[in-house]
């Protein structure tokens, strides 16, 4: 897998980052999600989730997608009391891709299928007319 920056909201020694890959998804880079309620109804034996601020979803628009989240639907499985965004994707397992990214130890990746990253960011009316 082929990985192109999108962009990253670092803080605070925190980084979390968003990807587009060559395979018509992205890889989204946040904190690992310790609550179990969240684990309990996201996670699976081939998935899992990430915590990212919502401001990273804006990068979608350096890979020609709007880039502002116009409603709440999977991948995003939950928005936090802080407003940050749980996101639900594939584990990441791709050696290749993940020698590509610095991911300290308090934070994972997942993949993301680009149809539901467009879902989140285009108005439903939107869809109807393409």
């Amino acid at each position: 897998m082929r990985l192109t920056f999108l962009g990253k909201e670092t803080t605070g020694g925190q980084s979390p980052t968003l990807y587009a890959t060559d395979r018509d998804s992205y890889v989204v880079q946040g904190w690992r999600v310790s609550d179990a309620d969240i684990l309990a109804r996201s996670e699976t034996d081939q998935e899992t989730v990430v915590e990212v601020p919502a401001r990273l979803m804006t990068h979608l628009a350096k890979n020609g997608l709007n880039g502002q989240v116009k409603r709440i639907a999977p991948p995003i499985v939950h928005v936090t009391q802080r407003g940050t965004y749980i996101i639900r994707g594939s584990r990441m397992t791709d050696a290749a891709a993940l020698a590509q990214m610095d991911i300290p130890p308090h934070e994972s990746c997942v993949e993301v299928p680009a149809e539901q990253m467009q879902n989140l960011v285009q108005n439903i009316d939107e869809s109807d007319h393409q």
